[in-house]
């Protein structure tokens, strides 16, 4: 349940510089320390993630600050005028007869009741569907309803993009953009951070570090401090191995004039003692299965439909080995239904899939479906059979290839629905990776995945020599893993682009323009028609242009730099607000930025449109002369 607004009205004035502060918190569960003196502040218009490996605390950190965890010790401030709201991973809208029922219960009696119903028209609900029977991603969607809709001051966000289709994703992030709200976010989607962040906090082995950049230039930052911290280390070894050399030599002997050198030798021990490890990445390896044909699959006019609706409409599509193929649409689309035809999971009504020789296919199931609750980790690798799992056509004790997928042996007979997302996301890797293919099918592998998982597991199918077929709302993941994307055009129509989802948002839009164009040739048609043409020149067609007007020739010349000019524009309005200061000291101002900058951002996309339309006419005119 998100957690209910602390302070009992929006404030009006410009408030202290922090809205939200954690001072030195310290956390331990059972016997190892969590939090180790993390520090967290949030001003007005701040924009922060958090960032860190699984299981370094960042949720709890979130509760923490949303005064739902109490820490062993440390201090928590909240303004007391300030609205917090907390969107969690684990949304829970029951205890209330309607999705508007749900949201509304969520607002105080300032809030605008007509802003919760527009946001529930938003994300695809009327307010009037019962909340008893609503999917992971429905309620997902309501959360986020209550959560915008009240207009918080801050805006704690734990995964808010877990169970969205790309569409809504995109359209959060529209909604964060506009929102005048200081924002702490969640996330294991690069697209998503890098779009919105403007500082970082990194949780690391129970500490908190900031950068104040945004995301893209996060990782460099992280990987320049972790270098810089093996160096230290590599000094301290040093140093402790010559004073070790030194003891050895004689200390006896001058023990009054060097108790404080025999004390610091200690004290470096035992700062190398203590010092926390780095957790170690995930090993991944793929068992790769002999080669299969060179033809993998073909789809010839398949068709399917389920109670009248279609999902699929004459799609034709072939498949070579060592092609990657991205599947991606709203969640209802059907990619699953897809996957499912052109692995002969599902039978096609109309048309024929081919599926090509030696296939060895492995699925990884979004669902997780075939992970028993009664199952342990140790059961779930090995099916239950001993304590042995086979890797690569060898033998292997179950611990220490759980030890590849940063499993302890201690968590052998965990079980299963102790584990949380992300533990389940590396144990339905191991399962799938230990089992010999040429064909991997991933649908939505990355949900509850790190970014360091993630790097890892990009690595492993690029290196992978068969095929591979992925369902992902994961945008940068797509870009940086397909070759070509299915993507859906509604009503059971599947198109297929070159290239990843980057490259079929732009050949899009280039369809879109062109079909753009048709339609406004064949409107002016239909007038000409109408003002009194005669019945032969409404039967001829009509002539096609010979050469571009002055105004378009203009515009041609012109659009550039005012594209340009509005790039820049954009760049300048966007650092301006990066400034955490701004709507602290001036609020009028940092509205009227926030204002300009998406009307900017609106007038760029209108010329580059234009543009591109009057790039396909000049080159159209050009080929027929």
């Amino acid at each position: 349940m998100p957690l209910p607004f602390l302070g009992p009205t929006h404030y009006t004035t410009p408030m202290a510089a922090e809205l939200l502060a954690l001072k030195d918190i310290h956390l331990t569960f059972g016997s190892t320390p969590l939090l180790e003196g993390a520090d967290l502040s949030v001003g007005p218009g701040d924009r922060i993630c958090l960032v860190g490996r699984n299981g370094s605390g960042k949720s709890t950190l979130l509760k923490i600050a949303a005064g739902l965890i109490e820490p062993d010790s440390g201090t928590r401030f909240a303004h007391p005028g300030a609205r917090i709201a907390t969107l969690a991973q684990e949304a829970d809208v029951s205890g209330h007869a309607t999705t508007l029922d749900a949201v509304l219960a969520f607002l105080s009696e300032t809030d605008d009741e007509a802003r919760a119903r527009a946001l529930l028209g938003a994300l695809g609900f009327t307010g009037a569907e019962p909340t008893d029977n609503l999917s992971g991603g429905e309620t997902r969607r309501i959360a986020i309803a209550q959560v915008l809709a009240a207009s918080p001051d801050v805006l704690l966000l734990d995964e808010p993009t877990n169970h969205l289709d790309l569409p809504t994703i995109e359209w959060l992030e529209a909604e964060i953009v506009a929102s005048t709200a200081a924002i702490v976010l969640i996330s294991h989607d690069r697209r998503f951070l890098e779009r919105l962040t403007r500082a970082c906090v990194w949780l690391d082995r129970g500490r908190a570090a900031r950068l104040d950049q945004g995301f893209s230039a996060f990782e460099t930052w992280r990987d320049d401090r972790l270098a810089q911290e093996e160096l230290e280390r590599h000094k301290l070894d040093r140093r402790i191995a010559r004073e070790n050399d030194w003891m050895h030599g004689g200390v006896t002997g001058r023990r009054k004039r060097n108790v404080r050198r025999v004390a610091e030798l200690r004290e470096m021990r035992q700062q190398r003692s203590d010092a926390r490890a780095v957790t170690g990445n995930v090993r991944m390896e793929s068992q790769d299965a002999a080669a299969s044909g060179k033809l993998v699959i073909e789809a010839k006019g398949i068709a399917k439909a389920y109670d009248d609706r279609p999902i699929v409409r004459e799609l034709s599509i072939r498949i070579a080995r060592g092609d990657r193929v991205g599947l991606v649409g709203p969640n209802g689309a059907g990619k699953t239904t897809l996957i499912g035809l052109l692995t002969g999971a599902i039978e096609p009504d109309a048309g024929t899939v081919k599926l090509g020789t030696s296939l060895e296919m492995v699925t990884l199931d979004q669902r997780r479906e075939e992970l028993r609750p009664d199952w342990t980790i140790a059961d779930a690798l090995t099916g239950g059979r001993g304590d042995q799992v086979i890797v690569g056509g060898k033998a292997r004790h179950v611990a220490s290839y759980m030890k590849d997928f940063l499993f302890t042996p201690e968590q052998m007979r965990t079980p299963l629905k102790a584990l949380s997302g992300g533990e389940r996301g590396r144990l339905m890797l191991a399962r799938a990776l230990a089992k010999p293919s040429n064909l991997l099918v991933l649908d939505e592998p990355t949900n509850d995945l790190d970014l360091e998982t993630l790097d890892l597991l990009q690595e492993l199918l690029a290196d992978y020599q068969g095929t591979v077929l992925l369902v992902s709302h994961d945008r940068d993941f797509l870009d940086r893993i397909v070759s070509s994307v299915v993507a859906t055009d509604g009503d059971g129509h599947w198109t297929e682009y070159a290239g990843g989802y980057s490259d079929m948002l732009a050949q899009r839009r280039g369809r879109d323009v062109q079909k753009a164009a048709a339609a406004r040739k064949a409107g002016a048609q239909s007038n000409g028609n109408a003002t009194g043409a005669s019945y032969s020149d409404r039967a001829s067609p009509a002539a096609p242009r010979r050469k571009l007007s002055f105004k378009d020739k203009h515009a041609l010349d012109t659009l550039p730099v005012t594209m340009a000019a509005l790039e820049g524009e954009i760049a300048s309005l966007s650092t301006r607000l990066a400034d955490p200061k701004l709507f602290t000291a001036d609020p009028k101002t940092f509205k009227t930025a926030t204002e300009r900058l998406a009307a900017a951002q609106n007038e760029l996309a209108a010329s580059e449109e234009q543009w591109l339309e009057l790039e396909l006419l000049k080159e159209e005119l050009s080929a027929r002369e």
